[in-house]
Protein backbone atom coordinates (compact mmCIF):
# COMPACT_ATOMS: atom_id res chain seq x y z
CA UNK A 1 0.00 0.00 0.00
CA UNK A 2 2.83 2.32 0.69
CA UNK A 3 5.71 3.53 -1.84
CA UNK A 4 8.54 2.33 0.50
CA UNK A 5 9.09 -0.67 2.88
CA UNK A 6 11.53 -0.43 6.30
CA UNK A 7 12.49 -3.51 7.16
CA UNK A 8 14.38 -3.58 10.59
CA UNK A 9 17.59 -5.79 11.59
CA UNK A 10 17.13 -9.40 13.49
CA UNK A 11 16.98 -8.71 17.21
CA UNK A 12 16.36 -5.21 16.67
CA UNK A 13 12.94 -2.91 17.10
CA UNK A 14 12.45 -4.38 20.78
CA UNK A 15 10.99 -1.42 22.34
CA UNK A 16 8.70 -1.04 19.04
CA UNK A 17 7.57 -5.00 19.54
CA UNK A 18 6.64 -3.67 23.47
CA UNK A 19 4.51 -1.38 22.51
CA UNK A 20 6.80 2.06 21.93
CA UNK A 21 6.32 4.37 19.48
CA UNK A 22 10.03 4.64 17.88
CA UNK A 23 12.56 3.21 15.82
CA UNK A 24 15.97 4.80 15.82
CA UNK A 25 18.41 4.92 12.94
CA UNK A 26 20.69 1.74 13.73
CA UNK A 27 17.92 -0.79 14.36
CA UNK A 28 17.02 -0.73 10.24
CA UNK A 29 18.52 -3.01 7.48
CA UNK A 30 17.42 -1.56 4.48
CA UNK A 31 14.57 0.76 3.21
CA UNK A 32 13.23 -0.30 -0.20
CA UNK A 33 11.09 1.88 -2.48
CA UNK A 34 10.39 5.38 -3.02
CA UNK A 35 10.17 8.19 -0.87
CA UNK A 36 10.98 11.64 0.83
CA UNK A 37 11.42 12.12 4.07
CA UNK A 38 8.42 13.00 5.92
CA UNK A 39 6.22 10.05 4.22
CA UNK A 40 4.55 7.39 5.30
CA UNK A 41 6.13 3.83 4.94
CA UNK A 42 5.11 0.07 6.19
CA UNK A 43 7.62 -0.88 8.49
CA UNK A 44 8.52 -4.72 8.61
CA UNK A 45 10.35 -7.07 10.71
CA UNK A 46 13.55 -8.74 9.41
CA UNK A 47 11.67 -11.72 8.81
CA UNK A 48 8.78 -9.68 6.29
CA UNK A 49 6.40 -9.47 9.02
CA UNK A 50 4.59 -6.39 8.98
CA UNK A 51 4.46 -4.38 12.23
CA UNK A 52 2.42 -1.30 10.65
CA UNK A 53 3.13 2.05 9.49
CA UNK A 54 5.00 5.14 10.43
CA UNK A 55 6.63 8.24 8.90
CA UNK A 56 10.15 8.27 8.18
CA UNK A 57 12.87 10.78 8.39
CA UNK A 58 16.46 10.07 7.69
CA UNK A 59 18.00 13.48 9.27
CA UNK A 60 16.60 12.51 12.24
CA UNK A 61 18.18 9.68 15.06
CA UNK A 62 14.41 9.02 15.39
CA UNK A 63 14.04 7.39 11.96
CA UNK A 64 10.72 6.25 12.55
CA UNK A 65 7.77 7.01 14.40
CA UNK A 66 4.78 5.16 14.42
CA UNK A 67 1.08 5.78 13.72
CA UNK A 68 -0.74 2.58 13.66
CA UNK A 69 -0.17 -0.79 13.80
CA UNK A 70 -2.49 -2.15 11.87
CA UNK A 71 -1.42 -3.99 8.69
CA UNK A 72 -4.03 -2.65 6.80
CA UNK A 73 -4.45 1.23 7.84
CA UNK A 74 -4.87 3.90 5.83
CA UNK A 75 -3.39 7.17 6.75
CA UNK A 76 -6.03 10.00 5.73
CA UNK A 77 -8.08 12.90 7.33
CA UNK A 78 -10.37 10.49 8.42
CA UNK A 79 -7.81 8.58 10.36
CA UNK A 80 -6.63 11.85 12.04
CA UNK A 81 -10.28 12.80 13.08
CA UNK A 82 -10.89 9.37 14.60
CA UNK A 83 -7.53 10.27 16.33
CA UNK A 84 -8.76 13.63 17.67
CA UNK A 85 -11.95 12.27 18.63
CA UNK A 86 -10.79 9.82 20.64
CA UNK A 87 -8.34 11.87 22.50
CA UNK A 88 -10.97 14.52 23.46
CA UNK A 89 -13.35 12.21 24.48
CA UNK A 90 -10.23 10.94 27.10
CA UNK A 91 -10.04 14.08 28.50
CA UNK A 92 -13.75 15.02 29.01
CA UNK A 93 -13.66 11.90 31.28
CA UNK A 94 -10.54 12.42 33.15
CA UNK A 95 -10.10 15.89 33.55
CA UNK A 96 -11.54 19.80 33.22
CA UNK A 97 -11.38 20.86 29.88
CA UNK A 98 -11.57 24.18 30.24
CA UNK A 99 -7.99 24.91 29.45
CA UNK A 100 -5.98 21.46 29.11
CA UNK A 101 -3.92 19.76 26.43
CA UNK A 102 -5.60 18.10 23.69
CA UNK A 103 -2.99 16.24 21.97
CA UNK A 104 -0.04 14.72 23.50
CA UNK A 105 1.92 12.96 20.81
CA UNK A 106 2.58 9.40 21.40
CA UNK A 107 0.60 9.53 24.40
CA UNK A 108 -2.68 9.96 22.01
CA UNK A 109 -0.77 7.85 19.00
CA UNK A 110 -0.23 11.42 16.94
CA UNK A 111 3.61 11.32 17.71
CA UNK A 112 5.33 14.74 17.33
CA UNK A 113 2.47 16.97 18.15
CA UNK A 114 1.65 18.77 21.15
CA UNK A 115 -1.99 20.84 21.14
CA UNK A 116 -3.07 22.80 24.44
CA UNK A 117 -6.34 24.80 24.64
CA UNK A 118 -6.15 27.78 26.70
CA UNK A 119 -10.23 29.25 27.19
CA UNK A 120 -10.81 29.35 23.21
CA UNK A 121 -7.31 29.48 21.97
CA UNK A 122 -5.12 26.51 20.83
CA UNK A 123 -1.46 26.24 20.61
CA UNK A 124 -0.03 24.26 18.36
CA UNK A 125 3.87 22.46 19.06
CA UNK A 126 4.99 20.44 16.01
CA UNK A 127 8.11 18.33 16.38
CA UNK A 128 8.65 15.99 14.04
CA UNK A 129 8.72 16.78 10.24
CA UNK A 130 6.26 13.78 9.29
CA UNK A 131 3.46 15.23 11.79
CA UNK A 132 4.04 18.83 9.92
CA UNK A 133 2.04 17.78 6.92
CA UNK A 134 -0.99 17.14 9.04
CA UNK A 135 -0.92 19.43 11.90
CA UNK A 136 -3.47 21.60 9.97
CA UNK A 137 -5.96 18.76 9.32
CA UNK A 138 -5.43 17.69 13.21
CA UNK A 139 -6.12 21.44 14.06
CA UNK A 140 -9.51 21.75 11.59
CA UNK A 141 -10.15 17.77 13.08
CA UNK A 142 -9.68 19.23 16.96
CA UNK A 143 -12.11 22.28 15.72
CA UNK A 144 -15.14 20.55 14.07
CA UNK A 145 -15.01 17.60 16.56
CA UNK A 146 -14.75 20.87 19.90
CA UNK A 147 -17.63 22.68 18.02
CA UNK A 148 -19.99 19.33 18.16
CA UNK A 149 -19.76 20.01 21.96
CA UNK A 150 -20.79 23.78 22.03
CA UNK A 151 -16.92 24.85 22.13
CA UNK A 152 -15.92 27.90 19.79
CA UNK A 153 -12.62 28.40 19.39
CA UNK A 154 -11.47 31.64 18.24
CA UNK A 155 -7.90 31.55 16.95
CA UNK A 156 -5.09 29.05 16.98
CA UNK A 157 -1.04 30.03 17.74
CA UNK A 158 1.37 27.74 16.45
CA UNK A 159 4.66 27.49 19.05
CA UNK A 160 6.83 25.41 17.27
CA UNK A 161 9.66 27.07 17.86
CA UNK A 162 12.07 24.14 20.29
CA UNK A 163 15.00 23.29 19.36
CA UNK A 164 15.07 19.75 18.67
CA UNK A 165 13.07 20.87 14.92
CA UNK A 166 16.33 21.36 14.07
CA UNK A 167 17.12 17.84 14.74
CA UNK A 168 14.62 16.81 12.13
CA UNK A 169 16.01 18.97 9.62
CA UNK A 170 13.15 21.90 10.41
CA UNK A 171 13.41 25.24 11.11
CA UNK A 172 11.74 27.05 13.99
CA UNK A 173 8.55 28.98 13.12
CA UNK A 174 5.82 30.52 15.05
CA UNK A 175 3.13 32.87 14.33
CA UNK A 176 -0.71 32.73 13.74
CA UNK A 177 -2.63 29.45 11.90
CA UNK A 178 -5.58 31.19 10.52
CA UNK A 179 -6.83 34.76 11.28
CA UNK A 180 -4.85 37.07 13.93
CA UNK A 181 -6.09 37.43 17.87
CA UNK A 182 -4.74 38.87 20.62
CA UNK A 183 -2.39 36.25 22.22
CA UNK A 184 -2.56 37.20 26.03
CA UNK A 185 -5.35 34.80 27.24
CA UNK A 186 -7.39 35.03 30.62
CA UNK A 187 -8.15 31.21 31.64
CA UNK A 188 -9.29 30.20 35.10
CA UNK A 189 -7.56 26.85 37.08
CA UNK A 190 -8.54 25.56 39.79
CA UNK A 191 -10.46 28.83 40.63
CA UNK A 192 -7.38 31.14 40.32
CA UNK A 193 -7.49 33.36 36.96
CA UNK A 194 -4.39 33.77 35.01
CA UNK A 195 -3.29 35.61 32.04
CA UNK A 196 -1.74 33.53 29.53
CA UNK A 197 0.67 35.24 26.91
CA UNK A 198 0.56 32.14 24.21
CA UNK A 199 3.29 34.22 21.74
CA UNK A 200 5.92 34.58 23.95
CA UNK A 201 5.89 32.50 27.01
CA UNK A 202 7.72 29.39 28.05
CA UNK A 203 6.68 26.56 25.85
CA UNK A 204 2.83 27.32 25.06
CA UNK A 205 2.56 29.60 27.39
CA UNK A 206 1.34 28.39 30.65
CA UNK A 207 2.50 24.92 32.35
CA UNK A 208 -1.14 22.80 32.00
CA UNK A 209 0.77 19.40 33.56
CA UNK A 210 0.75 20.85 37.24
CA UNK A 211 -3.14 21.44 37.51
CA UNK A 212 -4.01 18.35 39.70
CA UNK A 213 -0.73 19.22 41.77
CA UNK A 214 -1.12 22.71 42.49
CA UNK A 215 -4.44 21.98 43.68
CA UNK A 216 -2.68 19.26 45.99
CA UNK A 217 -0.20 21.37 47.49
CA UNK A 218 -2.85 24.52 48.22
CA UNK A 219 -4.69 21.98 50.48
CA UNK A 220 -1.63 22.33 52.70
CA UNK A 221 -1.05 25.81 52.34
CA UNK A 222 -4.29 27.31 54.84
CA UNK A 223 -2.56 30.06 57.33
CA UNK A 224 1.00 29.01 56.12
CA UNK A 225 3.80 30.74 55.38
CA UNK A 226 4.52 29.54 52.07
CA UNK A 227 8.23 29.72 49.68
CA UNK A 228 7.29 28.54 45.82
CA UNK A 229 10.87 28.42 44.60
CA UNK A 230 10.90 28.41 40.64
CA UNK A 231 7.78 30.25 40.84
CA UNK A 232 7.76 31.18 36.88
CA UNK A 233 4.18 33.24 36.47
CA UNK A 234 2.76 32.18 39.78
CA UNK A 235 0.80 29.19 39.56
CA UNK A 236 1.40 27.22 42.84
CA UNK A 237 2.08 30.43 44.93
CA UNK A 238 -1.36 31.85 43.21
CA UNK A 239 -3.34 28.32 44.38
CA UNK A 240 -1.66 28.90 47.70
CA UNK A 241 -2.95 32.20 48.11
CA UNK A 242 -5.95 30.97 47.04
CA UNK A 243 -6.32 28.33 49.37
CA UNK A 244 -5.99 31.22 52.04
CA UNK A 245 -2.04 30.71 52.68
CA UNK A 246 -0.84 33.71 55.61
CA UNK A 247 2.15 34.61 53.50
CA UNK A 248 3.64 33.93 50.00
CA UNK A 249 6.85 34.82 48.20
CA UNK A 250 7.27 33.25 45.17
CA UNK A 251 10.82 33.06 43.23
CA UNK A 252 11.72 33.17 39.94
CA UNK A 253 14.92 33.91 37.82
CA UNK A 254 13.29 35.46 34.65
CA UNK A 255 12.36 39.36 35.27
CA UNK A 256 9.21 38.60 32.65
CA UNK A 257 8.15 35.64 34.47
CA UNK A 258 7.97 37.59 37.75
CA UNK A 259 6.27 40.72 35.98
CA UNK A 260 3.38 38.20 34.80
CA UNK A 261 3.34 36.43 38.17
CA UNK A 262 2.38 39.82 39.56
CA UNK A 263 -0.26 40.66 37.11
CA UNK A 264 -1.82 37.53 38.11
CA UNK A 265 -1.72 38.42 41.46
CA UNK A 266 -2.71 41.50 40.65
CA UNK A 267 -5.82 39.54 39.03
CA UNK A 268 -6.97 37.60 41.94
CA UNK A 269 -7.00 40.07 44.55
CA UNK A 270 -3.80 38.54 45.99
CA UNK A 271 -1.30 41.21 46.04
CA UNK A 272 -0.93 41.94 49.29
CA UNK A 273 -0.60 38.18 50.76
CA UNK A 274 1.22 36.88 47.59
CA UNK A 275 4.31 38.61 46.73
CA UNK A 276 7.21 37.70 43.25
CA UNK A 277 10.87 38.41 43.95
CA UNK A 278 13.23 38.19 40.95
CA UNK A 279 16.01 36.23 42.02
CA UNK A 280 18.59 33.31 41.51
CA UNK A 281 16.83 29.65 43.44
CA UNK A 282 20.45 28.19 44.56
CA UNK A 283 21.98 31.96 45.45
CA UNK A 284 18.26 32.89 47.70
CA UNK A 285 17.76 29.58 49.45
CA UNK A 286 21.40 29.86 51.17
CA UNK A 287 20.67 33.18 51.68
CA UNK A 288 17.33 32.49 53.62
CA UNK A 289 19.31 29.99 55.97
CA UNK A 290 21.77 32.46 56.96
CA UNK A 291 18.74 35.05 57.66
CA UNK A 292 17.30 32.37 59.84
CA UNK A 293 13.81 32.32 57.71
CA UNK A 294 11.73 29.30 57.93
CA UNK A 295 8.46 28.16 56.18
CA UNK A 296 5.42 26.26 56.89
CA UNK A 297 5.50 24.93 53.18
CA UNK A 298 8.46 25.08 50.59
CA UNK A 299 7.79 24.45 47.42
CA UNK A 300 10.48 23.91 44.55
CA UNK A 301 9.36 23.51 40.98
CA UNK A 302 12.51 23.29 38.72
CA UNK A 303 12.98 23.47 34.95
CA UNK A 304 14.42 20.53 33.54
CA UNK A 305 17.86 20.32 34.62
CA UNK A 306 18.88 17.50 32.00
CA UNK A 307 17.91 17.13 28.38
CA UNK A 308 19.76 14.39 27.90
CA UNK A 309 21.18 11.24 29.12
CA UNK A 310 24.84 12.80 29.47
CA UNK A 311 23.80 15.52 31.40
CA UNK A 312 22.08 13.45 34.34
CA UNK A 313 24.78 13.31 36.77
CA UNK A 314 24.91 17.17 36.89
CA UNK A 315 21.45 17.57 36.93
CA UNK A 316 21.21 14.61 39.90
CA UNK A 317 23.44 17.25 41.74
CA UNK A 318 21.38 20.32 41.21
CA UNK A 319 18.58 19.12 42.24
CA UNK A 320 20.09 17.45 45.30
CA UNK A 321 21.53 20.87 46.44
CA UNK A 322 18.00 22.35 45.96
CA UNK A 323 16.02 20.19 47.84
CA UNK A 324 19.10 19.92 50.70
CA UNK A 325 18.30 23.84 50.82
CA UNK A 326 14.79 23.69 50.30
CA UNK A 327 14.36 21.08 53.11
CA UNK A 328 16.48 23.22 55.69
CA UNK A 329 13.92 25.74 55.02
CA UNK A 330 11.06 23.98 56.29
CA UNK A 331 9.55 24.50 59.74
CA UNK A 332 9.65 21.31 61.81
CA UNK A 333 6.44 19.13 60.95
CA UNK A 334 5.92 21.20 57.52
CA UNK A 335 5.74 20.03 54.09
CA UNK A 336 7.97 20.41 51.38
CA UNK A 337 6.37 19.82 47.61
CA UNK A 338 9.71 19.09 45.35
CA UNK A 339 9.41 17.56 41.42
CA UNK A 340 11.41 17.30 38.61
CA UNK A 341 9.98 17.51 34.74
CA UNK A 342 12.93 15.92 33.20
CA UNK A 343 12.19 12.61 31.81
CA UNK A 344 16.29 11.41 32.34
CA UNK A 345 16.23 11.87 35.55
CA UNK A 346 14.52 8.44 36.01
CA UNK A 347 12.08 7.88 39.44
CA UNK A 348 14.48 5.86 41.18
CA UNK A 349 17.37 8.25 40.28
CA UNK A 350 15.02 11.24 41.95
CA UNK A 351 13.98 9.39 44.61
CA UNK A 352 17.63 8.69 45.46
CA UNK A 353 18.40 11.97 45.15
CA UNK A 354 15.99 13.52 47.52
CA UNK A 355 17.07 10.68 50.12
CA UNK A 356 20.72 11.65 49.49
CA UNK A 357 19.70 15.71 50.14
CA UNK A 358 17.67 14.76 53.27
CA UNK A 359 20.83 12.91 54.81
CA UNK A 360 22.59 15.98 54.04
CA UNK A 361 19.81 18.05 55.94
CA UNK A 362 19.65 15.97 58.80
CA UNK A 363 15.97 15.61 58.03
CA UNK A 364 13.89 13.15 58.13
CA UNK A 365 10.91 12.67 55.46
CA UNK A 366 7.73 11.44 55.74
CA UNK A 367 5.77 11.04 52.11
CA UNK A 368 2.23 12.46 52.14
CA UNK A 369 2.27 11.79 48.54
CA UNK A 370 3.93 10.96 45.09
CA UNK A 371 1.82 12.47 42.19
CA UNK A 372 2.57 12.62 38.11
CA UNK A 373 1.82 14.87 35.68
CA UNK A 374 -2.29 15.62 34.80
CA UNK A 375 -4.21 12.77 32.95
CA UNK A 376 -3.80 14.91 29.96
CA UNK A 377 -0.91 14.57 29.44
CA UNK A 378 -1.40 10.59 29.67
CA UNK A 379 1.39 8.49 30.31
CA UNK A 380 1.57 5.61 27.85
CA UNK A 381 2.65 2.76 29.09
CA UNK A 382 5.98 1.48 26.95
CA UNK A 383 6.50 4.77 25.60
CA UNK A 384 8.58 5.82 28.27
CA UNK A 385 9.08 9.59 26.79
CA UNK A 386 5.60 10.12 27.85
CA UNK A 387 6.30 9.51 31.66
CA UNK A 388 8.10 12.97 33.02
CA UNK A 389 7.48 13.99 35.93
CA UNK A 390 8.02 12.91 39.23
CA UNK A 391 6.16 14.68 42.20
CA UNK A 392 6.55 14.21 46.02
CA UNK A 393 5.00 15.58 48.79
CA UNK A 394 6.55 14.89 52.20
CA UNK A 395 6.41 16.07 55.79
CA UNK A 396 10.07 17.12 57.01
CA UNK A 397 10.56 16.28 60.31
CA UNK A 398 14.07 17.04 62.06
CA UNK A 399 16.28 14.38 63.94
CA UNK A 400 14.23 13.14 67.07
Amino acid sequence: MYEAIVTLKKGEGRTLKAGGMWVYDNEIASVAGEFEDGDIVEVRDFDGYCMGCGYINRKSKITLRMLSRKKDAVIDESFMERRVRDAWEYRRQTIDTSSCRLIFGEADFLPGIVVDKFADVLVVESLALGIDRWKGVIVEALKKVLAEDGIHIRGVYERSDAKVRLQEGMERVKGFLGEPFDTKVEIVENGVRYMVDVEDGQKTGFFLDQKNNRAAVGRLCKGKKVLDCFTHTGSFALNAGMAGAESVLGVDASQLAVEQARENARLNGLEERVRFECADVFELLPRLERQGERYDVVILDPPAFTKSRNSVKNAAKGYREINLRGMRLVRDGGFLATCSCSHFMEPELFAKTIREAAAGAHRRLRQVEFRTQGPDHPILWAADQSYYLKFYVFQVIGER
